[in-house]
Parts: C-alpha cells; structure tokens; sequence
C-alpha cells in the first residue's frame, strides 16, 4: 500500500507480467513520486483499477490514463458516478469491469467482488498468481457471508479496520459524520476487523496486513 487514509488512497501490485495500481487517490504527481520510493516507474504500469468514485479513490484516474496511458477498470456504477469528475478520457481506455467477474491480464487473474460502502457500486478484488491469492479489503460497512466465501483463506490479505467504537462514539466527529462510519455502509471497526480475520483466515494463510486508514 502507497498510501491510506481519507487523504488518498493507492496500492500497486505488481506480477512478473502485469503492474497493476490500484485506486489513484493522490495526484499523478505524488503517485509517481511514490512510485518512485519504492523502486518502481509509473510508466511501467499496465492497468488502473477502482474500488468506487470518492475523491480519495479516483482523484487523478483521468490525469493517470491520459498521461501514462493506462487502461482503466471499474463497473458501470462507478464509471457513471466518476463522470464529470475525472476530465476527459479517452473512450478506449475506459474498460468495464463488472462485479463478481474475473479478468486475466497475462498471469495474473484478477476477481472482483461487490462490498457494502456509501458509493454507488463499490467492489475491492482479489489477486490470484500461480495459483496463490492476496486480498485488498477496505471501505466496507460489514463482511457478509458471501464474502467471507470468496476471499476466505487466501496466502495475504490487507484489510481496514479503522476506528474504536466507544472511542469515536465519544469522540469530537459530528453527529452524521459517526453515524456514516458505524453503518452498514461505512467503515469496520477495529472489533468487526479482528473478528473477519478470525473468520477468513485459513491453513493457507501466510500474511495479513491492517490497513493504517482512518476516516
């Protein structure tokens, strides 16, 4: 993960084949910039994928295909509710990726799944080389049955769970601001978070890693 938080959000993910950013939550500038401390080019990225349309998920979506010419994944929800928002993009960089699919892109084959988030079709994905699985899970309200079924004992996980319940509770967030991170539809709770790991970890299991985001 490049970057977690409220203010922008990134992960790249990279096979020997396919480089792969996930969200573009920060500038194209600081994403390159990001890139960079840790070894890596932004112009040899292949694919951008996105989770939903919020601002610290999608910001520089458009600067990143149209200078880098990547090609773009998200489902038709998130496409609709990023126009408007992302400048002007090339319609052949635009590529659907509808929820509960799977992609291949050379060897790596890429799964999505719908989650339960304030945005219009938000989904997180599951990564699968050489028959090996690594699970991105942020921003969701609750993790269902169906799920826990899809990315149940996977070799990696990164997960969010971003806030204590008494202590936001108590804390000096306005009345909604609480209430939209509570919800089914906001974020889980360090308690919910424990327990999802509890549930989804299996023999397989080689690494999970806690998201830093807070809201």
């Amino acid at each position: 993960m490049l970057a977690s938080g409220s203010t922008g959000n990134v992960t790249y993910i990279e096979t020997p084949q396919h480089k792969v950013l996930l969200d573009a939550g920060l500038s194209g500038k600081k994403i390159a910039n990001l890139m960079k401390s840790i070894g890596r080019d932004i112009n040899d990225v292949d694919s951008l994928l996105v989770t939903h349309e919020h601002s610290d998920h999608r910001q520089s979506v458009g600067v990143l295909a149209r200078k880098y010419d990547l090609n773009v994944y998200a489902n038709a929800g998130t496409w609709d509710a990023m126009d408007g928002k992302i400048g002007k993009m090339p319609a052949e960089k635009m590529n659907l990726f509808p929820a509960d699919t799977v992609k291949t892109f050379g060897d790596l084959d890429i799964e999505s799944f719908s989650v339960s988030h304030d945005a219009a079709e938000p989904q997180f994905y599951v990564f699968h080389h050489n028959n090996k699985s690594f699970v991105v899970l942020t921003d969701t309200g609750y993790v269902s049955d169906r799920m826990e079924g899809i990315i149940k004992d996977s070799e990696g996980y990164l997960l969010e769970c971003n806030h204590d319940i008494e202590m936001l509770q108590n804390g000096d967030y306005s009345w909604p601001l609480k209430q939209r991170i509570m919800s089914d539809r906001g974020h889980l709770s360090n308690v919910d978070g424990a327990n999802t790991m509890l549930d989804i970890i299996g023999h397989r299991t080689k690494k999970f890693l806690r998201s830093p985001k807070s809201t």
